[in-house]
């Protein structure tokens, strides 16, 4: 199955959602789910709810969150992590894409992704 996205607050541009959006991926924001201001486990929790992988610029947070998971088998439907600075919205959108056509939903379960290696 085709990944779906939830971008959390620190990551959901108007510009990279549309983008997405006009690609034809299945994207949500924190802001559309009245999800804003809400701890980083709240988000991927509710993201894993919604069968979406998280996508978000918060690196340190949700890889800690990931291996936290894992240690107490508590699954997640995935989580994508970029560098704010490091990649403009072309870029980001780009590299999202490469992910989203390379792989399901299933391979993306409990799995963490690292947008800098999608180029």
């Amino acid at each position: 199955m085709k990944i779906r996205l939830y971008l959390d607050e620190d990551a959901m541009a108007d510009a990279l959602v549309q983008a997405l959006l006009e690609r034809g991926i299945d994207v949500t924001t924190a802001n559309l789910e009245g999800m804003v201001c809400r701890p980083d486990s709240v988000h991927l929790d509710y993201a894993t709810s919604l069968g979406r992988v998280l996508y978000s610029f918060n690196i340190g947070d949700y890889c800690q969150l990931h291996a936290e998971y894992l240690a107490i088998n508590k699954p997640h439907a995935g989580i994508i992590v970029a560098s704010q600075q490091r990649f403009g919205i072309g870029e980001q959108m780009r590299r999202l894409l490469r992910i989203v056509s390379a792989l399901s939903t299933e391979e993306m379960q409990n799995n963490l992704e690292f947008l800098s290696n999608w180029d």
